[in-house]
């Protein structure tokens, strides 16, 4: 045994266990025919740093892989970083613009080795960062979605897909990121609100017989028209069915066709369409039979007017951003004046009948999430997956329970997105990914293999072949996450090893369609089965007034100064405690100081144990006992373990981590180490030696099963209490022998802490000094069986509530001016004659109960008023209420101490 230091220093202890866990190779120890465990890491982007969403995630799943390493499984973690082609090519290229310099001004491999150089320097912060919450990682065989295994995974899919029909080439619309210069998906683009204007427009019929009016927030996209759509039934428009409009500014001829996307009830009834620049206008177009090959492109990569392939764009709009009002001149303006100067702009007259050229209007626009660009559909050509088909199977395994989500609610939110699936744009415009396998010939004939020698075999010697630039979408490789990560495709062993599918993943519920879905689908589709047993989905962790955290909020969170201040494992400890499924967690740096000061509390604890002749116990099984005390901490130790399995099978982390904390806490250190002082130290019942060992093993317990949620201070401890032939990481977890509960002395001991409770809880109400030491009286004095208890606990009582028990004084059982508590059906009764000035105490608790009342009963009035409880903010009612229950559960208390002073 080692003495522990008077003080707990978190910092110390963690800087000198991970690296020795790590160096030991004790994050996946040799265990030849143990059952396997695989759980891998949602990777971080190697351009990431830790923020509190990882410190959340990456908790769960140590708590997760420590359990079932305890537990005896053979526990992978399989950790690893993804590419993220956008982000990293961002990174670079910041770095290249810092030095006057572009990506252009490189070729593509220049380029590529310039970011595998940045990788190889910069790109590891992140994995040294969850070293330091202490994430239990399988590092020796840390992946990368672009080392040479992944990439062979990656090739081999994007060519089964595509030789399977599953995977081709077409012209859609797509959301195109100007300012990065590729496309993007739906789940990149973040909706604002932005104050923009609304427009009405006169489109003139080709016979002069009048105008077709119609609205837009986009006037420049005019340029693009190819139709004008009213609903098929709307009566004002059937006859203008088949017609045409002259395009202003163009002047094209485009058709007036009939289409139930035109709502009769909004505006005029007519819709511009604009099939290539807008989702719906696209659909459209196609139901009027418009190709998407014969579809109107107005803009570059950079959102400029080009001509389109049907001409009539004035010279003087070609260049000019779209929609750029920060730009001298962008193209919306200069529609708007050229529509304004040809009479086609329809004004708008607001309130005080003052002429607009349009209505103020709030406009839903979208963005990049990256880049922070308005976001333009552009109809290009790119690579899909038929998703709808892959989806079939995935959505069949959440339904059947193959695949089983929780929390259970968000199986509606999956089910209805997967049954209503888009195709997937898997092509992004970047140099930094995996470049995707298709070879062009020159008459754009392609060839899809996975190297170029396969292609050139294909399309027959001599024929010149190039590359197609693009590269894959991050999220199609990291989809093979599952599978490729263990071996995949050179390990055929449908298994891996018997490591698929994946025990569990637990993932942010915003990453549910970016990356789990997908998952599904590319498991089921290529293993045939589940990528993993349990999908767990949990909240986000927010302010603590409940907003979401943003860095342009100023309200983030940085995990690694908690770390420092705290301590990982009281960081640790609140992130498992506050994960209620279903629910986000609120911020709160109190509550993690809290569970700063439980770390000190156990440290506190195995310091006296240790000054007792407490120390590392040589057994897993619970020592015999015979004292009732012990007898009882026993059974409380089996019973926390098969709450804490349960809890944990359940993946219920705040029950689990509630029912560790409140064991540790109340029963072991305040309750057992207090109520063995006396047998330690002599003053009772004799059996020191069997309440050191049972003292020993209890702790012994705890330090197990808190492992998971703490490992630095738990390991610390277990290395500290005594010689071990292994370390705490690879103990083995608690066994939850019923056998080990003892009825009866649960109900001693729970009898005991409640009448110890009772009389403490009345002493401070009445003033008893707290060092005076009362007689303890039973009003029934035939009851047999609490004398025994009354006598058999004398020491504890005498200790813990400053009471002597004795069967009389005087002669007879006092009942004036006492105190008297119940527990059960038991009256104890404490005479305080001598001990307190009753007539002043009495005095003191009828003011108080007065001034509780008053405050009690306007609070209550308050509550009553309408006007309040309406008008006033929610949080400013809710702490009423809860202001007037404390209020009227004190009246009631001090009523209480009132009556028992008789």
């Amino acid at each position: 045994m080692t003495d522990l230091p008077k003080t707990f220093d978190p910092a110390e202890i963690e800087a000198r266990w991970y690296p020795y866990w790590e160096e030991k190779g004790l994050f996946r120890p040799e265990r030849p025919g143990a059952e396997p465990w695989t759980l891998v890491n949602p990777p971080p982007n190697v351009t990431g740093s830790l923020h509190i969403g990882h410190a959340l995630d990456n908790t769960l799943q140590d708590i997760l892989v420590r359990h079932a390493r305890l537990k005896g499984k053979d526990a992978r973690w399989v950790v690893g970083t993804d590419h993220a082609g956008i982000a990293t090519q961002m990174v670079v290229e910041r770095q290249l613009n810092e030095r006057q310099q572009k990506r252009t001004d490189f070729t593509r491999e220049e380029f590529v080795a310039k970011v595998w150089e940045w990788k190889e320097e910069s790109g590891g912060e992140i994995t040294r960062q969850l070293r330091r919450l202490g994430c239990s990682m399988d590092w020796a065989e840390e992946r990368f979605t672009m080392d040479e295994g992944f990439s062979k995974a990656v090739l081999k899919v994007f060519v089964e897909l595509y030789n399977q029909g599953l995977l081709y080439r077409d012209k859609r619309l797509v959301n195109w990121d100007p300012g990065l210069g590729t496309a993007i998906s739906d789940l990149e683009v973040e909706t604002r609100e932005v104050a923009g204007k609304f427009y009405r427009l006169r489109y003139p019929l080709e016979d002069g017989s009048g105008f077709i009016e119609v609205a837009t927030t986009r006037p420049e996209t005019m340029l693009a028209d190819m139709a004008v759509a009213v609903h098929p039934d709307d009566d004002r428009y059937k006859a203008l069915i088949g017609k045409q409009v002259r395009l202003p500014i163009t002047g094209r001829l485009i058709p007036i066709v009939a289409d139930e996307h035109a709502d009769p009830e909004l505006g005029s009834g007519a819709v511009k369409i604009t099939p290539g620049h807008d989702f719906n206008d696209f659909e459209v177009g196609k139901r009027a039979g418009i190709k998407p090959a014969d579809m109107l492109n107005m803009l570059d990569a950079k959102a400029r007017v080009i001509q389109t392939s049907a001409g009539g764009i004035p010279d003087e709009l070609r260049g000019l951003p779209a929609n750029d009002q920060k730009a001298e001149q962008d193209a919306r303006r200069l529609v708007v004046l050229r529509l304004k100067e040809g009479g086609f702009l329809v004004p708008h007259v607001d309130k005080d009948g003052v002429e607009h050229d349009a209505e103020p209007r709030t406009i839903q626009t979208p963005f990049g999430d990256r880049s922070g660009v308005v976001i333009e559909p552009w109809l290009t050509d790119q690579w899909y997956v038929d998703a709808a088909t892959l989806a079939k199977p995935a959505i069949e395994a959440v339904r059947s329970g193959a695949t089983k989500i929780v929390p259970k609610s968000w199986e509606k939110t999956y089910f209805h997105w997967m049954e209503n699936i888009q195709p997937w744009c898997v092509s992004r415009q970047l140099w930094w990914g995996h470049q995707i396998p298709a070879w062009y010939d020159d008459q754009g004939k392609v060839y899809v293999a996975e190297t170029e020698a396969e292609a050139q075999a294909e399309a027959g010697e001599g024929v010149t072949l190039r590359r197609d630039p693009d590269v894959l979408d991050t999220w199609f490789s990291s989809a093979l996450w599952p599978f490729a990560t263990l071996g995949w495709p050179e390990n055929t062993d449908p298994t891996l090893g018997g490591r698929y599918p994946n025990d569990v993943l637990i993932s942010g519920f915003d990453i549910l369609f970016f990356w789990d879905a997908r998952m599904m689908m590319q498991g089921l589709h290529f293993m045939k089965e589940v990528p993993f047993k349990t999908l767990y989905l949990h909240g986000l962790v927010r302010a603590a007034d409940g907003q979401k955290m943003s860095k342009s909020k100023g309200n983030t969170v940085d995990p690694l100064g908690l770390i420092d201040k705290y301590g990982a494992d009281a960081l640790r400890f609140f992130m498992a405690a506050m994960e209620s499924q279903g629910r986000d967690i609120k911020m709160d740096e109190k509550r993690i100081e809290g569970y700063r000061n439980f770390a000190t509390k156990l440290w506190n604890a195995a310091r006296f144990c240790q000054s007792n002749g407490i120390g590392a116990s040589a057994h897993l099984e619970p020592p015999a006992a015979t004292l009732a005390v012990n007898r009882w901490i026993i059974a409380e130790t089996v019973a926390t373990v098969q709450a804490l399995d349960i809890a944990l099978a359940e993946l219920r982390f705040d029950e689990a981590a509630n029912t560790i904390y409140q064991f540790v806490w109340s029963r072991f250190c305040d309750w057992y180490l207090e109520l063995i002082k006396p047998v330690l130290q002599g003053e009772g019942a004799e059996g020191a030696d069997e309440t050191r060992a049972v003292a020993g093993w209890a702790l012994d317990q705890i330090l197990v099963m808190l492992h998971p949620f703490m490992p630095f201070i738990t390991e610390e401890l277990w290395s500290k209490m005594g010689p071990r032939d292994h370390d705490l990481i690879v103990a083995q977890w608690s066994m939850a022998d019923a056998r080990a509960i003892d009825p009866e002395a649960a109900k001693e001991i729970d009898w005991l802490i409640r009448l110890v409770s009772e009389i403490r809880a009345a002493r401070t109400e009445l003033n008893v000094p707290p060092g005076k030491e009362i007689f303890l009286q039973i009003s029934d004095l035939n009851n047999e069986a609490t004398r025994e208890r009354l006598e058999g606990n004398q020491a504890a009582l005498k200790r813990l509530a400053r009471t002597q028990y004795t069967p009389f004084i005087h002669g007879d059982l006092a009942t004036g001016g006492s105190i008297q508590v119940i527990v059960d059906q038991d009256v104890f009764v404490m005479p305080l004659q001598g001990v307190v000035d009753l007539e002043a105490e009495r005095a003191r608790l009828a003011k108080a109960i007065a001034v509780a009342e008053k405050e009690r009963d306007s609070l209550a009035g308050r509550l009553s008023n309408p006007a309040f409880v309406e008008k006033a903010k929610p949080e400013a009612v809710e702490k009423a209420r809860a202001d007037h229950a404390d209020k009227a559960a004190e009246a009631e208390r001090l009523a209480a101490a009132l009556a028992r002073l008789g």
